[in-house]
């Protein structure tokens, strides 16, 4: 089908214009009628020349996907039928590639598959965990509140996710400034200093001349210094992507001083965020597991979640092999214990996901009050370093002149 564009006159006399998806311009016309407006042009959407040009194309973000769900849940809980709910939905939505999404869903739906099956067709969008929910509130006519509490996980999962990045860009960007800032100074301000030294004749003291020798190394070879850095760089993000690679960086995460706690205390969080959140919307346990195992986001929390799964399957509770795993505080495990003795284990997880989410805020506040003056204090050593050691030929003639 094609897309016009159309404009005309209501009932009342007043100018209306909007979109419309149909086979012929006549097909437009008529429907136009039948809403009571007068056409006054029609004409067929302009192509986009780079519809086919994926990288082109807007991203579906996560607020996208949140905003999404609350609509529907509200539309959903009204009564519309879902094929009205997404015709509203594509009416209103701005960013062309959420657009299309929602067309294709739409189509899939009204030729027979499920609502679910539709959204499996877009897994970057909707994962396994957003699929298996939307399939459980179909099967169960709970789809509104399945919608509900998705948008609820989904913007916990976004702010926990924009805290963690945030925790970690300050020392980045630091660093980065640092190793340019030393860079200008080795290149380009040492040299300087380097050829007044020569005029005054004499030897440098010693810290003075391993600067200067710093300097000259990293000025005769800064090309293959930066090459250097850039296939480290790519080295070590193909060695991510191995198994071995990622299993062995994401192990070393979790042990890392400051970090480590605040990496261990996000997975706990989403593990029992995501576990509580499927739980209570009726998906069975191991489904659960195997969900939150796929999207754990690190190697050795998927190994114990797996490990824990294939326990459950032969018999044993939850709590017992989370605890054997040494990954999973003993406060967790014995939380959850009480919650599967008391058969409210979905509640407990929801609490457990609470209480470290105000965790990982405190984690994060008191990272960056660690990280702060110790990166001021780095940041004064080197430069501070560099700056005394080139003005120590200066001090020593002035105190021989004196």
């Amino acid at each position: 089908m094609t897309v016009y564009l159309w404009s005309g006159k209501n009932r009342q006399n007043k100018k209306q214009k909007g979109e419309m998806e149909a086979l012929t311009e006549e097909a437009v016309r008529s429907e136009l009628v039948r809403r009571k407006i007068t056409p006054s042009k029609i004409k067929e959407k302009p192509k986009d020349i780079f519809e086919n040009v994926s990288f082109m194309q807007p991203k579906v973000k996560e607020k996208d996907i949140i905003i999404f769900c609350r609509q529907f849940s509200t539309m959903i809980d009204a009564g519309l039928p879902i094929i009205q709910c997404l015709d509203i939905l594509y009416a209103q939505h701005e960013n062309k590639t959420f657009k299309n999404m929602l067309k294709e869903i739409k189509q899939n739906v009204e030729s027979g598959q499920t609502f679910a099956e539709a959204l499996k067709k877009f897994p970057k969008q909707f994962d396994d965990l957003f699929v298996n929910m939307i399939s459980a509130g179909e099967t169960g006519g709970i789809l509104d509140t399945i919608l509900r509490r998705l948008s609820a996980y989904l913007e916990k999962a976004a702010k926990l996710k924009a805290q963690i990045k945030g925790a970690m860009t300050y020392p980045a960007v630091t660093m980065v400034i640092a190793i340019v800032v030393v860079g200008i100074i080795m290149v380009f301000v040492i040299p300087v200093f380097e050829e007044m030294f020569e005029g005054m004749g004499g030897a440098l003291p010693v810290p003075t001349q391993i600067v200067v020798n710093m300097s000259r190394l990293v000025k005769s070879n800064i090309f293959y210094i930066i090459v250097g850095i850039v296939l480290a760089i790519f080295a070590i993000k193909r060695f991510y992507k191995t198994e071995r690679g990622r299993a062995l960086m994401d192990d070393l995460f979790l042990k890392l001083p400051v970090l480590g706690l605040l990496v261990r205390k996000a997975a706990v969080a989403k593990f029992t965020r995501t576990m509580g959140t499927m739980l209570g919307s009726g998906v069975a346990i191991l489904d659960a597991l195997d969900i939150v195992a796929k999207t754990a986001g690190n190697k050795t929390i998927e190994k114990a979640v797996y490990e824990t799964r294939s326990a459950i399957a032969e018999g044993r509770t939850m709590s017992d092999p989370l605890a054997e795993s040494g990954v999973f505080p003993s406060m967790v495990c014995q939380m959850i214990a009480v919650g599967e003795s008391t058969g409210a284990l979905d509640t407990m997880l929801s609490k457990i996901a609470d209480f470290y989410d105000e965790e990982v805020d405190q984690a994060v506040e008191n990272m960056t009050s660690l990280i702060e003056p110790f990166m001021l204090v780095f940041l004064g050593v080197i430069i501070g370093g560099l700056v005394v050691s080139m003005y120590l030929p200066i001090f020593k003639m002035a105190s021989a002149l004196g």
